[in-house]
């Protein structure tokens, strides 16, 4: 293939490279000559693409494009990362995180494309498993990124400008001319590989690889972001009725990111890091000893964000609440410590969600979808369809696993003035914390992000003692900016405003 500079098109390119980057055996080569001649090829070729999502551009920086933007977490310092940029809403067009996951999302997808042209539909049920589970694949990617530099669907009814879609079959000089397509479209695109990924997958594999309940799941979430709340709800049930899950015991719930993913009943898909593979994202948020003891920052990790004092008070309202497992107050000598880079300093309370995987510092496997999110999926669904007492039932369930009963518990008659959709969306901040959710969550239901803590967001005001910031779901920077050297390459792709 002809060097072109885009990198889209270098990411065509790089599909003949994926048996350098193989997850579990990095000694098998296949060149370009010879790839996807036979059923284990595709095999060969499918594992090379699920390696991609463990690279840093896709899992750290796509962590960080999700998670930091939001009012679960504080930065306590100044960083001359981009990621600073990101956590305060000060986006620019030269972003290296934005261009680094564009590049790896479409790297993924460019690979998914060459077996899911190569497989016909009506080839073996071992073919068709992973032609499915690469349209999985596929679908993960440009939703991912339809979020990222889309506007939520449900502002102006999906019609706003959402990513190029790329489909398999398209040249090189179609792939490098692509223009957006709506958000819409992109919605459209991933429900149809979604739908026929299930109908392909048939094997029911490890949650560290897709399969029909894969599928299911990321169907429940799509649907639910573009307010489609009937397929939501359809789908979050055909999960959870599927038996294949189970919430974790509430005493085993402290423990769920330490635990390997085919381990964890709960998960339903996590990108898998071995105990080698030492994660970037707890390195941003905690240092510790392998007892989990929070140490001084910089001595295992960074320790640069925290748990915001927003997060840590509403989860104070029930001390017994479990979720306070996954936070690590840093306590020296009886007294919480604070980040003092910054006036007001920012209270130390360490997240450890990323972290001792199989007692390993700053090791984990990343989870992208798990029960506890389809069953306040299928809440938040019952809630905006007036089935009050399903949605709350959910919430409870949720709300009982982690350690709360009696007046803890929801009532139709105990809301103290919420609605049932405020309860649903206070549920989800509380369970799926620095998880990668919350501002999809406040924006798609037009609600802000609202901060009113210390963290350097406060350096965006006059004076920067001033700690406040609100971020409106109209707001401009809600979205990234296209990765400007795309736009530069590529006349077809207009630049978000």
């Amino acid at each position: 293939m002809k060097f072109i500079k885009s990198k889209l098109v270098l990411a065509l390119g790089l599909v003949s490279m994926l048996s350098c980057e193989q997850y579990f055996d990095p000694t098998t080569n296949i060149d370009e000559t010879t790839a996807l001649a036979s059923e284990s090829d595709v095999q060969t070729v499918t594992i090379g693409t699920y390696a991609f999502l463990n690279k840093s551009p896709y899992v750290y920086t796509g962590h960080i494009m999700m998670e930091y933007p939001s009012d679960e977490i504080a930065q306590g310092q100044i960083s001359g990362n981009d990621f600073t940029r990101i956590y305060r809403y000060t986006h620019i067009n030269t972003s290296s995180h934005a261009t680094a996951y564009w590049s790896q999302c479409y790297k993924i997808i460019a690979a998914t494309n060459k077996v899911i042209s190569f497989v016909a539909n009506d080839a073996s049920a071992e073919l068709k498993q992973l032609k499915g589970e690469n349209l999985y694949l596929r679908a993960m990617a440009h939703f991912n990124m339809v979020r990222m530099f889309g506007r939520p669907y449900p502002q102006n009814e999906g019609n706003n400008p959402g990513v190029p879609i790329l489909r398999d079959g398209l040249s090189d000089s179609e792939a490098t001319a692509l223009p957006r397509s709506s958000v819409k479209e992109v919605y459209d695109f991933v429900i149809a590989d979604l739908l026929a990924a299930a109908d392909l997958m048939t094997v029911k594999k490890t949650n560290i690889y897709a399969s029909k309940e894969v599928a299911y799941a990321l169907l429940a979430k799509v649907y639910l972001f573009k307010g489609d709340n009937q397929n939501a709800l359809k789908y979050a049930n055909l999960v959870i009725d599927s038996g294949r899950y189970t919430l974790l015991s509430s005493s085993n719930y402290p423990n769920y990111f330490k635990l390997v993913p085919e381990n964890n009943t709960e998960t339903i898909f996590a990108v898998r890091h071995t105990s080698v593979q030492i994660a970037e994202i707890s390195s941003m948020y905690i240092s510790s000893d392998r007892s989990g003891a929070p140490l001084a920052q910089g001595v295992s990790g960074w320790a640069e964000l925290y748990a915001s004092q927003k997060y840590i008070d509403f989860l104070g309202k029930h001390p017994e609440d479990l979720r306070k497992s996954f936070v690590t107050p840093y306590v020296l000598n009886g007294e919480l410590q604070t980040n003092k880079k910054l006036t007001p300093a920012t209270p130390m309370y360490y997240i450890n969600k990323y972290t001792l995987q199989d007692n390993v510092i700053n090791a984990s496997s990343p989870v992208y979808l798990r029960l506890a999110d389809m069953y306040l999926v299928r809440a938040e669904a019952n809630a905006k369809l007036n089935n009050t007492a399903a949605a709350l039932a959910d919430v409870n369930l949720i709300r009982t696993r982690a350690g709360l009963t009696g007046a803890a518990l929801y009532t139709a008659g105990n809301l103290a003035g919420k609605t049932v959709l405020d309860v649903v969306l206070e549920e989800r901040f509380l369970e799926l914390a620095f998880e990668g959710h919350r501002i999809y969550d406040l924006f798609r239901n037009n609600r802000p992000m609202v901060r009113n803590y210390p963290g350097t967001h406060s350096q965006n005001n006059t004076p920067t003692t001033n700690v406040n910031q609100t971020i409106l779901p109209t707001d401009p920077r809600v979205v990234f900016f296209i990765p400007q050297n795309e736009v530069d390459q590529n006349k077809n792709l207009v630049q978000n405003p």
